[in-house]
């Protein structure tokens, strides 16, 4: 039996110890085709996030995958990060942390279709016509 890595383990120590000492936990990845988030936000190949409480939702650190919600520009978006992207996180406020190594990440193993994950949305259906939003019930007071 192989020996599991310690990444996710120290990732999820770090990020607990940034919240107990009320920093703000920062998570440096490293994009590759296997990791969902803004492309809009990526810079050089990275994008660095901010993995609060108050700033995700539905927060899930396993030990293959990070997967969360968080608002970009108002939109929120549904993140999908490989660990083995993960190339460090650090508390926002004082820089401590810790740096890792980047290797080969595994597209996500789910689903009926082994290209697609739960971040890219609901598998496309045969209806022509898709059901128009409803109008807002919302009034403007002057």
């Amino acid at each position: 039996m192989q020996e599991s890595s310690t990444k996710p383990y120290l990732i999820r120590a770090l990020h607990e110890w940034c919240t107990d000492n009320g920093y703000t936990p920062y998570l440096v990845v490293t994009v590759d085709a296997n990791t969902v988030v803004p492309p809009a936000h990526v810079h050089d190949g990275q994008i660095t996030l901010n993995i609060g409480h108050l700033a995700t939702n539905r927060l899930t650190m396993g030990n293959d995958y990070i997967e969360f919600e968080s608002r970009f520009n108002g939109v929120v978006e549904h993140l999908f990060i490989p660990v083995a992207t993960v190339s460090a996180l650090y508390a926002r406020e004082t820089g401590a942390g810790m740096g890792f190594e980047v290797g080969a990440s595994q597209p996500y193993p789910g689903g009926e279709d082994e290209q697609r994950h739960p971040a890219q949305g609901p598998a496309a259906t045969d209806d022509p016509e898709p059901t128009p939003p409803k109008p807002s019930h919302l009034k403007i007071v002057k």
